[in-house]
């Protein structure tokens, strides 16, 4: 039986695997995709450290400080979680021989599977991620300077998205399927505001089209008297849909939008369960999505496995290989 079992190799799994190993806790992680939605932000230019820096590329030196310590990332889909007697059970799909099923027992685990970007499923989208289609404007609109851009959405993440991205792109436009957003107040009238910003409501994107990258956007109704838009970049704001039915396998407590409730210390409602990352809300707390809070939901994850595993002892601060 391993100490912990991490169920998620993206930015918030593999940062609670670097502070498990530091605290000399036996785990393993299981992850389909090493680096998760990391994969597939073009650049990073908000994460410390590096002034910009390709996704995939900050996502592969988490791997190789996860493996430095000797941990293993099984590429292997979760398919199932159990109480059992002092700790949990992973079932994973992997097909194995007859009597060699692929489980694995653990005495703590940490959920770190993240949610996934709800997409409008129209045609080019899928073709243009990474090449003009963005769903994270925090993350990719420094790359849009002096650019067209659109962003398509109703709520705070969208609303805030267009005043961020009006920092740096030529035009904005909003687009939202209904003629009221559902953002908060207070930010639909500051985004009213900026002169960049054009509300396109009750309407939706029918299609993506472009070349090698994103040039127009179709729309489904008719905008000042014109079918299509020109655009550099679209940013799609619609929410996110955190991957919570394994949390649920096991009675966890979910909030209304299907996040795992987590304390301040990153522990469920499961006494020796905690989660992290995009599929956590702590509760009363701010929810943000960005790699550099992941990082800190791992590292306090990791910490109150520690103190859990050792009664209520305080892991000892660890910065460098001396100390």
């Amino acid at each position: 039986m391993y100490d912990l079992i991490i169920v998620g190799a993206g930015v918030a799994g593999m940062t609670a695997s670097v502070y498990a190993s530091r605290y000399k806790i036996n785990h393993l992680i299981f992850g389909e995709t090493p680096g998760g939605q990391g994969m597939e932000a073009l650049q990073v230019e908000n994460y410390p450290g590096y002034v910009s820096i390709p996704g995939p590329e900050l996502m592969q030196k988490f791997v190789e400080q996860v493996k430095s310590y000797g941990v293993e990332i099984k590429q292997e889909k979760v398919g199932g979680l159990a109480k059992i007697k002092g700790g949990f059970e992973v079932k994973t799909d992997k097909d194995l021989p007859a009597g060699k099923a692929g489980k694995y027992q653990a005495k703590t685990l940490i959920l770190a599977m993240g949610a996934s970007f709800r997409h409008l499923n129209t045609p080019g989208e899928d073709k243009f991620i990474g090449r003009g289609v963005s769903y994270c404007t925090t993350c990719d609109i420094p790359l849009f300077r002096d650019k067209i851009v659109a962003i398509v959405g109703g709520g705070d993440s969208a609303v805030t998205g267009a005043i961020h991205a009006s920092s740096f792109a030529k035009k904005v436009f909003i687009i939202h399927r209904r003629d009221e957003y559902r953002a908060e107040p207070t930010w639909i009238e500051k985004m009213r505001k900026v002169d960049k910003i054009e509300e396109v409501l009750s309407n939706e994107v029918k299609e993506i089209k472009g070349g090698e990258k994103v040039e127009e956007i179709i729309l489904a109704n008719p905008y000042q008297g014109n079918q299509s838009l020109k655009v550099d970049g679209v940013f799609i704001e619609v929410g996110q849909v955190p991957s919570f039915a394994l949390a649920k396998q096991l009675g966890i407590e979910l909030d209304e939008r299907n996040y795992v409730k987590v304390n301040p210390g990153m522990a469920t409602n499961v006494s020796g369960v905690f989660a992290a990352g995009d599929l956590a809300a702590i509760q009363g707390g701010l929810l943000f999505r960005q790699f550099v809070t992941a990082t800190s939901d791992g590292a306090r994850a990791a910490a109150s496995v520690y103190q859990y595993l050792h009664k209520g002892a305080m892991p000892a601060p660890s910065w460098g290989g001396k100390s």
